[in-house]
């Protein structure tokens, strides 16, 4: 899949902007805190739910995505990324599944949710790229952000845009 790109919907088009985030790279089984609870390993279904658990309450904002922030490997993906950039979320925790066969399908068990990417508010499972999407035409995105005491950009590029 390297160089190829899911294609990206028209109104997600025009959000291609290039700035470094911050983003985590590890595999499943080096998830958790480090230390491995019981002998027993071999990576049960309940285990990996815990680990994946643990990755989505991490942080108040999580996206579980093919690539990294900086190099996203599909459309959807960098969509997702310029959609956090555009309301200035800069400070999420970001895992690329492309690097983690047991995380990738661990996370779509996880959320019941077949596709990649998906994202997590305050641990809660809020959708893919068609989704967060929605929550940023609509404003909700700005609201739901608020709730987790981050203050969206647009609100700034607005008052901004007002002044003019």
């Amino acid at each position: 899949m390297n160089g190829a790109f899911c294609r990206l919907p028209a109104a997600l088009r025009q959000l291609v902007v290039s700035r470094p985030l911050l983003w985590v790279t590890r595999p499943l089984s080096q998830a958790g805190d480090g230390a491995a609870a019981g002998g027993g390993g071999g990576g049960s279904s309940s285990s990996g739910s815990e680990e994946v658990a643990k990755l989505v309450r991490a942080h108040p904002v999580v996206v579980f995505m093919k690539g990294t922030p900086a190099q996203p490997q599909c459309g959807f993906s960098n969509a997702v990324v310029q959609i956090l950039r555009l309301h200035g979320v800069n400070d999420y925790r970001a895992y690329d599944v492309l690097q983690d066969h047991d995380l990738r399908q661990g996370i779509k068990n996880y959320s019941n949710w077949p596709t990649i990417p998906q994202v997590y508010l305050n641990g809660e499972f809020v959708g893919g790229c068609d989704i967060l999407l929605q929550m940023h035409q609509s404003g909700d995105l700005v609201e739901e952000l608020k709730k987790l005491g981050i203050r969206s950009a647009l609100l700034d590029s607005e008052k901004d845009h007002g002044k003019k």
